[in-house]
């Protein structure tokens, strides 16, 4: 595997920054290339050296927070709840820009609606194996319901402690946050 140039790698970081900015400050529509250019002290043409438009620019944005939660994911299974979601509160903690903009923003500021969905679905997923089968206690449940019951309050409580802040630090948020998902699946 070839090793990227660090002024590439920094180029793109970035742009990748100054979309989450301005996205914070206005619709995604209404930006245009020249924004992300100034915002991110580069040349408009630099931007195409590296995206095709800022659409391309946003799906490779949303692809490296995808991939980042999904390697979490890999070792997370092998964790009790609460000891693996603290990585995860404190990703979204340290993340707060990226998903403000993208999951919890009041009107959407134009982000791509797609994102809560797919945000919704990877964490379904991921659930999937952790539904308790031998206790009986979910024994009349349909794992679809089971599944999208615990991701929707997933994602809801992402939604509302971003929304409101963060008044919980991260390790506060894990620990009620899998006890209750301990006691839904």
């Amino acid at each position: 595997m070839t090793k990227l140039d660090r002024r590439i790698l920094k180029t793109q970081e970035s742009l990748k920054k100054a979309v989450i900015e301005l996205m914070a400050e206005k619709p995604f529509d209404e930006i245009t290339i020249q924004d992300i250019a100034d915002r991110a002290n580069v040349n408009r043409g630099t931007i195409y050296l590296h995206y095709q438009d800022k659409y391309d620019l946003l799906d490779k944005l949303i692809e490296t927070y995808f991939n980042e939660l999904g390697e979490m994911e890999k070792w997370a299974c092998e964790m009790d709840w609460i000891d693996a979601l603290v990585p995860y509160f404190e990703y979204f903690e340290k993340n707060y820009l990226f998903f403000s903009t993208m999951l919890a923003s009041k009107d959407a500021k134009g982000a791509p609606s797609s994102f809560r969905t797919r945000l919704l679905a990877s964490f379904m997923e991921g659930f999937k194996g952790e539904i308790d089968r031998e206790s009986g206690r979910n024994a009349d449940l349909s794992e679809d319901v089971m599944l999208q019951y615990a991701g929707t309050a997933y994602v809801g409580i992402i939604e509302w402690w971003i929304r409101n802040g963060m008044p919980y630090p991260p390790q506060v948020m894990a620990k009620q946050v899998g006890t209750l998902l301990e006691r839904t699946l």
